[in-house]
């Protein structure tokens, strides 16, 4: 066989090759028939695009009803499951609490009162016989007599802190807090409304705040009374702190893989529409009826009248009789009308590697395509790097004869 026919045949393997929907090509039937009886697969115009979609995606988009209507492929979804929220485990806690009291809230002073030295002389006196029932373990009279000294000088922050004391070996702790609340309210450096309140929070199972409180209390009074306290009431504060450190810790871990998952769900869907964009243009462009295969419509009809737009004098010559040299019976579809000069040798396209390879570049194709449908727009591709050399090349083959 002649080399050159054989090159030939080999250049049309190729472009078979990168471009399967060659062979749908109605003046291909020929071949096709043939191929199909060795029992080879012709693939359709569609499948040849489908390689390219292959690639595994944690998230793709499936098209509507409307979009299957116009011939686009479903895509499947495969959504990766919502997590579940997070649990958090139960914490282990030492110590013992009480429950909590819930008697009406004990009598408090007018603190806007002008308070008398008759007054505080009786207060005093009052609270002495508090201490004496304390000292016998009689804590209901106690706070009796400390309500009464109360009430006689309500802007005493001792008289509020030692009841307080008295509340919390009653183990009424919401009644301490409210008493060592209104101490630290008139001295907010009342070494006793700190502790008070510190002991009675961790009589309540508020660790962190009573290990607050009891801090305090020790920088403004030390004694060993709150450092025995603080001793059990640290290590739970360190666990509680710990334990929502971990869970604060998983929570924003979860929230950061829910954004990342959202992230790859819009890249994904950016990428089925580019996709679904580039298939329907290729699949257009190789439906197209008549042409050359890979998409030229209906030739050049008369060629360029009064020459190209741009430097291409004399138009181009029109179509291709006989098909290709060496054995392409039945030409291109669709050719170029009137006529192309018999010395032309198609063998220049198919052994030209860039013009093969341009053949298969959708941008290509549709900027030819548009030339051919009127000569005039050749004006607005002259600027594009990848086509004008194409189109120059092509007019180049088919000038003929100098």
């Amino acid at each position: 066989m002649d080399a050159s026919k054989l090159s030939e045949l080999k250049n049309f393997i190729q472009l078979c090759k990168s471009n399967p929907s060659v062979l749908n090509d109605p003046s291909l039937s020929f071949f096709r028939d043939y191929l199909q009886s060795l029992g080879a697969k012709i693939p359709s115009s569609s499948d040849s695009h489908d390689a390219g979609d292959s690639k595994s995606k944690s998230y793709v988009v499936e098209e509507s009803d409307e979009e299957m209507a116009d011939g686009g492929e479903k895509v499947n979804v495969e959504e990766e499951e919502e997590e579940d929220e997070i649990v958090e485990s139960d914490i282990e806690l030492e110590g013992e609490t009480v429950e909590p009291d819930n008697d009406p809230p004990q009598k408090m002073g007018d603190r806007s009162v002008e308070v008398t030295d008759e007054n505080r002389d009786a207060s005093q006196s009052a609270k002495a016989k508090a201490m004496e029932a304390i000292s016998e373990g009689k804590l209901e009279e106690a706070v009796e007599h400390l309500t009464e000294a109360i009430l006689l000088n309500p802007t005493s922050a001792i008289m509020y802190g030692t009841r307080a004391s008295v509340y919390i070996k009653m183990k009424k702790p919401n009644a301490a807090i409210r008493d060592a609340n209104a101490a630290l309210e008139i001295n907010p450096d009342s070494a006793k409304g700190y502790k008070s309140r510190g002991i009675a929070r961790s009589m309540l199972g508020q660790w962190e705040d009573a290990a607050k409180d009891l801090h305090m209390a020790s920088k403004l009074d030390y004694d060993e009374e709150i450092n025995n306290v603080l001793k059990k009431v640290e290590p739970n504060a360190h666990r509680i702190e710990e334990h929502r450190r971990k869970y604060d810790r998983l929570r924003k871990e979860r929230e950061d893989r829910k954004i990342e998952r959202e992230r790859r769900r819009r890249r994904a869907q950016a990428q089925a529409e580019y996709e679904k964009a580039k298939k329907q243009e290729q699949s257009s462009s190789s439906r197209k009826p008549g042409g050359m295969p890979g998409g030229f419509p209906g030739g050049m009809p008369g060629g360029f009248p009064g020459g190209m737009p741009g430097g291409f004098p004399g138009g181009m010559p029109g179509g291709m009789p006989g098909g290709m040299p060496g054995g392409m019976p039945g030409g291109f579809p669709g050719g170029m009308p009137g006529g192309m000069p018999g010395n032309v040798d198609f063998s220049k396209i198919l052994n030209d590697p860039e013009l093969m390879a341009a053949f298969s570049d959708p941008e290509v194709m549709a900027a030819l395509q548009d030339v051919m449908k009127n000569p005039a727009n050749l004006a607005k591709h002259q600027a594009n790097p990848k086509v004008a050399p194409i189109i120059a090349k092509m007019m180049g083959k088919f000038a003929g004869p100098k």
